[in-house]
């Protein structure tokens, strides 16, 4: 048992181990990847100013390998059961420690490949240092997975179009903007949705926003899937 704050659902967190008979060593990391990859349950590692985590944190979880060839080209091989409940975030994440008002921008750009089958989302996950409040922004959803919370109406945002929803998950407040149809590629300027929640809806205050996260949030991948970060960056200022 080991507590987390790695990512999506793991704030104030008791996460169980691995599922028994999990296959840890289910997959190496492809051949081009040279400079880092484990199997480890809560690997991570610093590249070129980005940590990736393989954080898996859900019950019932199965095998999971992250590999890097670099900070922000990166993947997993999932073998998650088909059943319900998030089982893992692998996430690549940066700093920003911050505040809303006090950045003059906050972007990131991103290119992932994708399984068609299975249950998961691509995400960015967005703290402020104190993880009171969690930002998500959904570029894709395949599967039986939803959001946490109510519909708060959609809004355009950021160059991105999406439906809003509002609730908590115990621990901290949750705004999860879901992009009203799937994008492997494209730019999302942050700092607008930000102030949208603090200044146009007055859900949060002038937090500082601490990490930056970009990931996989995976219910379900039985059989072994592939999920690849072919690029993503973050640049504020």
């Amino acid at each position: 048992m080991a507590s987390r704050i790695l990512g999506r659902g793991t704030k104030a967190l008791l996460a169980p181990a691995l599922a028994l008979g999990a296959t840890v060593g289910l997959a190496s990391a492809p051949a081009s990847a040279a400079v880092w990859n484990s199997c480890d349950q809560w690997a991570n590692t610093n590249l070129n100013g980005y940590t990736l985590y393989n954080n898996i944190w859900g019950g019932g979880a199965g095998a999971q390998c992250i590999w890097a060839n670099s900070g922000t080209n990166w993947g997993v091989n999932a073998n998650h059961p088909n059943t319900g409940g998030i089982k893992s975030y692998p996430n690549q994440t940066k700093a920003i420690n911050k505040s809303i008002t006090s950045l003059g921008s906050l972007s990131s750009s991103y290119n992932v490949s994708v399984p068609s089958s299975g249950a998961y989302n691509t995400s960015y996950d967005i703290w402020d240092t104190d993880h009171d409040y969690e930002i998500m922004l959904w570029v894709n959803k395949t599967g039986a997975v939803g959001p946490i919370g109510t519909s708060q109406g959609s809004v355009s945002l950021g160059s991105h179009s999406w439906n809003v929803f509002k609730g908590t998950n115990g621990a901290n407040e949750v705004f999860s903007f879901i992009r009203t149809s799937n994008s492997s590629a494209g730019t999302v300027n942050i700092l607008p949705i930000l102030k949208w929640i603090k200044d146009t809806k007055g859900w949060m205050g002038n937090e500082t926003i601490g990490d930056v996260q970009f990931g996989f949030e995976i219910t379900s991948s039985s059989g072994g899937l592939d999920f690849r970060t072919n690029s993503m960056t973050v640049s504020s200022s």
